[in-house]
């Protein structure tokens, strides 16, 4: 399939139009992104008889994907962990209110679980905005999912992953899959990312042709078939 590519700017530009010029506000994309994380989730364990579940979340809008998909995760009957790397003060606006409905909802937040415990990692510490080298928790987070030899599932970029370049930091995330929204990020498809993407899948955020129409890009009915396609 012959995609147009998002660099990291021409998706924030996206994530601008949505809200600012189209009324298609946060939370919506951030639900939309997570029903379809937690599809993808479950579809990678289909053959896992009761699979288990570890959401690894950041502070930004990908934590607030991976919380939505945790809940619905949650709701379909699932052992679900959320581990939130980040200290709670750091959460804002739509993301907060993600981790407040997870906390509400019983007893699913740990603060320490050991990876090697689950089926499936959720990767949603940080996406595309990542600038420069992963620091304190989110590195060594990323270490440790990546030496429990546990399969991964990263939200829109593997955590480490320049979006744009697809160069690796020095720490960053060997993800099993990569679902990434919208377009895919021009940076997933080169040699380097590579070994850190895995297969890499497409997700339906809603977002309008004719936004991207307005951004030169022709994109077409891609989603025709299912709100979750396989790129790689």
């Amino acid at each position: 399939m012959n995609l147009p590519k998002l660099t990291t700017a021409q998706m924030a530009e996206v994530d601008r139009l949505m809200i600012e010029v189209y009324k298609i506000s946060l939370i919506q994309m951030m639900e939309n992104a997570g029903r379809n994380l937690a599809d993808c989730a479950q579809n990678l364990t289909r053959n896992i008889d009761n699979p288990s579940f570890l959401f690894l979340i950041g502070s930004g809008n990908n934590g607030g994907g991976g919380l939505a998909a945790a809940r619905h995760l949650i709701n379909r009957g699932f052992n679900v962990k959320v581990k939130l790397i980040k200290n709670q003060t750091k959460l804002k606006g739509v993301v907060s209110q993600q981790w407040e409905i997870i906390n509400h909802m019983g007893d699913y937040i740990i603060d320490d679980p050991n990876p090697e415990y689950f089926d499936l990692i959720i990767d949603a510490m940080v996406g595309y905005g990542l600038k420069g080298e992963p620091k304190e928790n989110l590195a060594a987070w990323i270490s440790r999912i990546n030496t429990s030899k546990r399969s991964i599932l990263s939200l829109d970029v593997p955590s480490g992953l320049d979006a744009t370049t697809g160069i690796p930091f020095s720490t960053c995330t060997k993800a099993t899959a990569t679902l990434t929204l919208a377009l895919p990020k021009r940076g997933l498809l080169t040699e380097e990312a590579k070994p850190f993407v895995g297969d890499l899948y497409l997700a339906d955020i809603s977002v309008p042709n004719h936004l991207y129409k307005t951004m030169g890009l022709d994109v077409g009915a891609i989603f025709k078939e299912g709100p979750i396609i396989k790129i790689l």
